[in-house]
Formats: C-alpha cells, sequence, structure tokens
C-alpha cells in the first residue's frame, strides 16, 4: 500500500515514504527525510532533514522532529537524527538533530511514549520502552536507557545520564546522573528515595532482585562506608545479581558524579 499525503501538506521530492504511511493535513516533510511504513503524521507536523523514522510511529499535531541544533556553535552541517519504531510522540514535542562537536547523531529507540511538549535536544540518545510526562526536557549530550519514567516537567542537564528503569517524579532537575533501579525526585537538592520497588515488581522483577538492589542500596549510601569500599562490599556480596552488578558499573562510570540518598 502506498503512502497517503494529503494535499495540503509539502512533501520535499528528496523525501522517502515507505509502504503505508500516512501524512494528514498541513504536514512538511524535507529533504533526506524518511518515513517508514505504516508511520502516522496526524496533522501540522514538521519533519527536518536527514531525519529518519522507523515503523508504525505515531505523530500527533505540533510535532517537529529533526530541525536543527540549538547550538551557536552549528552552522547547518547535515547531522541526523534517528527514531526507531512503535513510538508514540504526543502533541507539541521537538526533538533536534545532532551536532558535528557531539558525533553528529540523536537517536531515540522503540515502543516509547512521549507526552505533550517534550523535548530532547542534540546529541541526546535514548533508550527503548520510556515515558516522558508532559514536557519533560532533555538538554544536550544526555543518554537514557531503557524503561525510564520521566516526570512532568523534569530537566535533565546536558552530559548526564539517566540510568535503565530509574523513575524521576514531576518537577526534577537533575545536574549529576540518575541511578538505574531508583527514585529520585528533587526540584533543586534532587535526591535518590530508594529502589523503585512496587514499579519493578510490576514489570516483573524478582523478589532476588529487588531485595538485592534494596541492599546494595543500603550499604552503598547509608553504610558509613567510603564509596569504594562500599562498592567492593556490594561486588562480594551481591554481585551475582545482574542488576546489581548494573548498579555499580554505572556509579563507576560516571563523570558528573550521581544523584544520592
Amino acid at each position: 500500500m502506498s503512502a497517503q499525503v494529503h494535499p495540503s501538506s509539502v512533501v520535499s521530492p528528496e523525501a522517502v515514504l515507505e509502504d503505508g504511511v500516512v501524512v494528514g493535513p498541513f504536514c512538511v516533510i524535507e529533504g533526506n527525510a524518511r518515513i517508514g511504513a505504516r508511520t502516522l503524521l496526524r496533522s501540522h507536523v514538521v519533519i527536518g532533514p536527514f531525519t529518519e523514522l522507523g515503523e508504525d510511529n505515531d505523530v500527533y499535531p505540533h510535532c517537529t522532529l529533526g530541525m536543527g541544533p540549538q547550538d551557536l556553535k552549528f552552522k547547518g552541517a547535515p547531522t541526523r537524527l534517528k527514531i526507531g519504531n512503535r513510538n508514540v510522540f504526543r502533541e507539541g514535542c521537538t526533538m533536534h538533530r545532532g551536532t558535528e562537536g557531539g558525533g553528529g547523531l540523536t537517536t531515540v529507540g522503540d515502543d516509547n511514549f512521549i507526552m505533550t511538549g517534550s523535548h530532547v535536544a542534540h546529541d541526546c540518545h535514548v533508550g527503548n520502552n520510556c515515558i516522558f510526562a508532559n514536557s519533560a526536557t532533555l538538554a544536550g549530550h544526555v543518554e537514557v536507557g531503557n524503561f525510564c519514567n520521566i516526570g512532568a516537567f523534569s530537566a535533565v542537564h546536558q552530559f548526564c545520564r539517566v540510568g535503565s528503569h530509574a523513575f524521576m517524579g514531576g518537577f526534577t532537575v537533575a545536574t549529576m546522573d540518575v541511578l538505574p533501579y531508583m527514585k529520585t525526585v528533587g526540584a533543586r537538592d534532587t535526591k535518590s528515595y530508594g529502589v523503585n520497588t512496587i514499579g519493578l515488581r510490576r514489570k516483573g522483577f524478582s523478589d532476588v532482585t529487588v531485595e538485592g538492589l534494596v541492599k546494595a542500596h543500603r550499604i552503598l549510601f547509608h553504610s558509613g562506608l567510603l564509596r569504594e569500599e562500599a562498592m567492593a562490599k556490594v561486588d562480594q556480596e551481591l554481585g551475582g545479581i545482574a542488576e546489581v552488578a548494573e548498579l555499580v558499573a554505572f556509579i563507576r562510570a560516571s563523570k558528573r558524579g550521581i544523584h544520592r540518598g
């Protein structure tokens, strides 16, 4: 089934629309964009140049995906935005292409639900199965793991990381890395409030895993040990639990520091 394009929309002859794409009224698709099969652009959507959307995405009105980065150093290089499959972008979302200095690529994975007014800046990398509540915002060069929940009106500072299965409460400002599997909340005095036990159990994590993470969090942040001593103790006692090992590796790899309890 060929693509369907509303007559009020403007599609560059250099753009590629795969089978089953539906372009609603008053959309603009610029050159060198590629829209994957069965993706729906509902209306008033702008797809910038050098932007790729995968299959079965649902893009609501007034989203702008793939325009140039908000970076004063950017001079129009053909940097890219690459989006995966089965994502939902609600009204007014914005996502920007990368910068030459940041690798030239912004990426968004599969099965994400991005709510109204959310923003993903240049050179960010977002994983799979994430939820961004209304007006969640990533500054440049942010990395977000899989199954993250970023609350409404939250903001993540540039070059920070959000670990997999992290839960950020609404209005949180993250200026350091956000721990995987943990609840992190705070407008300025941002802290980790322990393991997201309810959320992890809802996702099917075993009691052994959840209890291991709880114990690891207690050792890391409430035992009085120095960080390296605490991580060594966690490795020794709980390192056989993959999620605990991931938590420790995340902390060791941090360059900006972490939001802790």
